[in-house]
């Protein structure tokens, strides 16, 4: 959730309430969506068919699904960042170099949203895709981001949405996060070492622009590939070699 506004409008909130929701259970009928919602079905019933009137939802028999209009949006915001154009054709070479899977995502509101995803020719089938949103604490890439703001803000985004596991190496001691990005800072690169999905591996780096972090981008893949020389120094130098072009491109393009 975004910052609290001061006089929020209820309608809206139980728009995307309801938009959310959808999402989350792979479409739904009223009366499933009442009940997972705790909401009146007349209500729910009305802000459907609005939806639906203006193209958000549509409606498949009895279900209500997540309409495609959104993606013109999630386009439109993905082009407005510069560092979208810049990074796609360094992770395309990343991706290409070292098989795997590359990845750019940038941090709005204390979440982490994937921007970019490009696979390699032995890139592993992962769960997400662009527009996935993904907890900062429990990723390379949050943490590479997480390293680079001020510590307040940290503190600030993890007071909000707190240091949930997702899996049994997730770093969930505020303490020990704060350790681990200083270590980030000081290397560079930040790792995750099956702390977002287990079995799974990633090399990220922050991307700056005039003082200001503006997102990172990451190399990832099963653990029995990313080992040793190959996932300590390796992916690393390759990872830092993309961070830098990309931050130059973004500078002088």
């Amino acid at each position: 959730m975004g910052t609290k506004a001061r006089n929020p409008v209820k309608s809206v909130e139980t728009t995307f309430t309801i938009v959310q929701a959808l999402k989350e259970l792979d479409g739904a009928g009223v009366t499933e969506l009442a009940e997972y919602l705790d909401l009146p079905k007349s209500s729910v019933h009305n802000y459907l068919s609005t939806l639906e009137q203006e193209e958000y939802v549509v409606k498949e028999g009895t279900e209500y699904q997540v309409g495609i209009r959104f993606l013109d949006y999630g386009a439109y915001a993905r082009d407005q960042m510069d560092i979208f154009e810049v990074a796609k054709p360094e992770l395309e070479r990343l991706a290409s170099e070292t098989g795997e899977l590359a990845n750019l995502l940038v941090e709005q509101h204390g979440i982490g949203s994937y921007l970019y995803r490009t696979r390699g020719e032995m890139a592993v089938q992962v769960e997400g895709h662009v527009g996935t949103r993904a907890p900062m604490h429990a990723t390379g890439l949050g943490k590479a981001i997480l390293a680079h703001l001020d510590e307040d803000r940290v503190h600030e985004i993890l007071d909000e949405h707190g240091m949930p596991p997702s899996t049994s190496n997730t770093i969930t001691d505020r303490d020990e996060l704060f350790a681990e990005l200083e270590r980030v800072r000081e290397e560079g690169v930040a790792f995750d070492d099956e702390e977002r999905l287990s079995g799974l591996r990633c090399v990220a780096a922050p991307v700056h622009h005039e003082d200001e972090i503006r997102g990172a981008i990451s190399v990832s893949g099963p653990t029995n590939r990313l080992r040793g020389e190959r996932f300590r120094e390796e992916l690393p130098n390759k990872v830092l070699e993309v961070q830098n072009v990309t931050e130059l491109n973004i500078t002088y393009s």
